[in-house]
């Protein structure tokens, strides 16, 4: 600890000294034992800085693996288009739609049943007595007029009202008003049937009637050689996930009505688009990784630098890019010592299936040596998870695996479950720089898009897929799973700070009390200082008033 030198000057001077600045040094000095916590402190906020930027950018690649692994994302997206968009066109396609070409004639188009009341020629005439109305084969609805409101505007919104499925309004041109009806059912269940003879025009006398001149009538086409009759001109319930819109009846040359082709396909470049994100995002990541691991410009440390945290997160990463996924898996047993009996054929690509059969007592164990002997393209190991252990096998070559299983465990016949034809990354096209940054073949991806989509889709959504597991390690490294690599880290620091922070809160209350003391002390001190002058002169005058002698100047 540093000192603290007090001037007095000249003691007979009467000046004192300085009580505010000698406190602050004294103060200056006490509060130098927090010169390294408040540092320890300042470095746990800049390390907590770039674990919440890891976190960020970590988030954003966990958001787009969830584009690929969730059924309803890049994936989902279908496109499609008609061969006559005067005829028919493509409205929609879903996540459960299929790639693939149908074929529509559309013989008819659906209509909605409308209609007008006829006889009256003013907005203003009065009615009484009631109109019956009947939509399609249900049981016909009376509406009685309003006698407050008994005009056509009155029927309408009596009949609007009413609930009954039909749309009332009024139509007014150079003939006059007329009450209009309008079924809100397409199609011939919505056919309306309006009795108005227990109406009558109090005002003008005249007979009314009603007219229909569109009846309510079902489409008729056939798809894909199936006749199908549908009640509205939208047609969603035909070809799986598709809707499609009826616009014309199908032209007819020489006799022959027009086949429509709708065609649909999966959305191949929503998929490279998002996987170009995924790129970038997690080059971003580890870029960020990359620079934690040297130094600063200024030649200093990078704050993660050296850090357990930062190391975990890199080891992480890089095992996840890297990790092959099973190409499938038996069904999981409890025990991984359990004899099984049976056979099993295992098939690569397009090779002959070879096959396996149980000795007496064989285990798990013994079938993965036995096949990994064998050296027929396809690795097997053993996977143990909370489900139990199961045999899974990865294709050496990329190829897809073919398996039939007879394998019982007690009994129980095994069943194989197939995950994906791609095992790892490299396959789509994805491979990994010396940096650890990763870079995407865009032509093999295109071509394993458009030659095993659903081999591509079951890469990164089957159980035990190489996206499930590599969704899963992100989430056990982010910062917003509690348990999570970052948070820990962050959780750790957090409680450093914050034992940092009370031993500096202790300290300055300990050292406020202190100035306070000082100043106290100081200030008597300086009072006594200031008064030494006075106090001599008094000392002189005493002296010569009793011995009648000048004293001696003192100081």
């Amino acid at each position: 600890m540093g000192t603290v030198g007090i001037s007095f000057g000249s003691p007979m001077g009467g000046t004192g000294f300085d009580v505010s600045s000698t406190v602050s040094q004294i103060v200056a000095n006490l509060q130098n034992v927090e010169t390294p916590w408040k540092t320890q402190l300042s470095n746990l906020q800049t390390q907590d800085a770039a674990i919440s930027n890891l976190g960020s950018l970590l988030s954003n690649l966990s958001t787009d693996v969830q584009n690929f692994t969730t059924v309803d994302g890049v994936f989902s997206i279908m496109e499609g288009s008609s061969s006559d968009e005067n005829v028919v066109t493509l409205a929609s396609a879903s996540s459960t739609a299929i790639a693939g070409t149908h074929t529509i004639v559309v013989n008819s188009l659906a209509s909605t049943s409308s209609g007008y009341m006829t006889g009256t020629t003013s907005a203003t005439d009065q009615f009484s007595g009631s109109i019956s109305i009947a939509v399609g084969t249900g049981a016909p609805q009376t509406v009685t007029v309003n006698p407050n409101d008994n005009t056509l505007s009155g029927l309408a919104s009596a009949i609007n009202s009413a609930g009954i499925g039909v749309t009332a309004g009024l139509i007014t041109d150079a003939n006059g008003s007329r009450l209009s009806l309008v079924s809100g059912t397409s199609g011939a269940d919505g056919d309306l049937s309006v009795d108005v003879s227990g109406l009558t025009d109090t005002t003008s006398g005249a007979a009314l009637g009603y007219t229909s001149p569109v009846s309510g009538a079902n489409a008729n086409l056939t798809v894909d050689g199936i006749s199908v009759s549908s009640a509205s001109n939208t047609v969603s319930d035909v070809i799986p996930g598709v809707t499609f819109q009826l616009l014309s009846t199908s032209p007819v040359t020489n006799g022959t009505a027009e086949t429509v082709q709708i065609q649909v396909v999966n959305d191949t470049q929503s998929v490279s688009s998002a996987m170009d994100q995924f790129v970038s995002d997690y080059n971003s990541l580890v870029s960020a990784i990359n620079i934690q691991e040297g130094n600063t410009s200024s030649g200093t440390p990078e704050p993660l630098f050296g850090s357990p945290t930062l190391s975990l997160l890199q080891q992480q990463i890089l095992g996840a890019i890297n990790t092959s996924s099973p190409s499938g898996y038996l069904d999981p047993i409890a025990n991984a010592s359990d004899t099984l009996t049976g056979n099993i054929s295992i098939a690569v690509g397009s090779g002959s299936a070879i096959p396996f059969s149980l000795g007496a007592g064989e285990t798990l164990a013994g079938l993965v040596t036995a096949i990994n002997s064998a050296d027929i393209g396809v690795t097997a190991g053993i996977t143990t998870n909370s489900s139990g252990s199961s045999l899974s096998l990865t294709s050496q070559t990329g190829g897809g695996v073919s398996v039939i299983s007879s394998i019982q465990d007690a009994g129980t016949t095994l069943a194989y479950n197939p995950v994906s034809d791609f095992n790892n990354f490299t396959q789509l096209g994805i491979s990994v720089n010396n940096d650890g940054t990763i870079s995407l073949d865009s032509a093999t991806l295109s071509s394993e898009l458009n030659s095993d989509y659903s081999g591509v889709v079951n890469f990164f959504q089957n159980a035990n897929s190489w996206g499930l597991d590599f969704s899963d390690t992100l989430n056990n490294l982010s910062t917003s799973n509690p348990i999570g690599t970052l948070a820990l880290g962050l959780s750790s620091d957090s409680a450093t700070e914050s034992s940092l922070n009370a031993d500096i809160s202790k300290e300055n209350l300990l050292i406020s009390v202190q100035q306070v003391s000082l100043t106290d002390e100081l200030n008597s001190a300086n009072e006594i200082l200031q008064s030494i002058p006075s106090n001599v002169n008094d000392v002189n005058e005493l002296y010569s008033a009793i011995t009648g002698y000048q004293a001696p100047q003192l100081g």
